[in-house]
């Protein structure tokens, strides 16, 4: 009798001990923004190695929105949906881009940018619309709209690389003949290194939205109300205007 209710007691504390822990990890002081940085003025690595840029700005306001404190995680691009689904990461501010193959994986906020897939070439290149890609060599971020874009053309070699810098300076070394990225970070990148240049002609057009796992419904309501307010304030120009100067 007395072996049972030892054996009780045990069990039923290691029930409260995962009760406990469950509990823990739902009042967690920290949500979690996957983001991947090297995408400026979006996110990027100021002096001090801490990320910093647009997206974390919003970021900061989503979790003093859910009364929390706001962790970065620092990943490839490419990585970031899965750790969103796996629960690594609470949300995703990245700027991603709000499209139906995404939906199929993660639930999307409202939008909060509108941009745009560009093309970035040396002054004097032969390359003068996207026409002209075809057969050449273009350096894309992999995972991203732009790589998918860049690889519908045709005859067209891509090198995949993590980085829009590294995308960059393949393109000054003559190792491609192109880059294809979002048009902010590419004014960054062009703005940073003298003798490239951005073709007029955008080959897409697009919105960035946060992405949250799916069925986070509570989350995505947060997000939002924040995106909604910083839109009708001012806000969100003002954290745009902020970094859009900064070089």
């Amino acid at each position: 009798m007395k072996k049972t209710r030892i054996l009780a007691t045990i069990a039923l504390m290691l029930v409260l001990a995962v009760a406990f822990a469950a509990a823990g990890c739902a009042g967690s002081k920290d949500v979690v923004m996957g983001t991947s940085s090297g995408f400026e003025p979006f996110e990027f690595v100021d002096a001090d190695q801490k990320v910093i840029g647009i997206d974390v700005d919003i970021a900061n306001l989503i979790a003093k929105e859910a009364g929390k404190d706001l962790k970065v995680e620092d990943m490839n691009f490419d990585s970031l949906i899965a750790a969103v689904q796996s629960g690594k990461i609470d949300f995703v501010a990245a700027g991603m881009t709000a499209n139906d193959e995404r939906r199929q994986n993660v639930d999307f906020s409202d939008t909060y940018f509108d941009a745009s897939q560009v093309i970035i070439v040396k002054e004097g290149s032969a390359i003068k619309t996207a026409a002209d890609l075809v057969g050449k060599k273009i350096a894309v971020q992999q995972g991203t709209t732009g790589a998918d874009l860049a690889g519908e053309i045709e005859g067209a070699t891509l090198d995949n690389l993590t980085k829009v810098a590294d995308c960059v300076t393949e393109l000054l070394q003559d190792k491609v003949d192109a880059v294809v990225i979002d048009s902010y970070p590419a004014q960054k990148s062009v703005e940073k290194n003298a003798g490239l240049v951005i073709l007029s002609e955008p080959l897409s057009v697009e919105q960035y939205a946060i992405a949250v796992k799916k069925g986070n419904t509570d989350l995505l309501a947060k997000i939002n109300k924040v995106i909604a307010a910083i839109k009708a304030d001012g806000t969100l120009d003002a954290i745009i205007a902020k970094y859009s100067s900064e070089s």
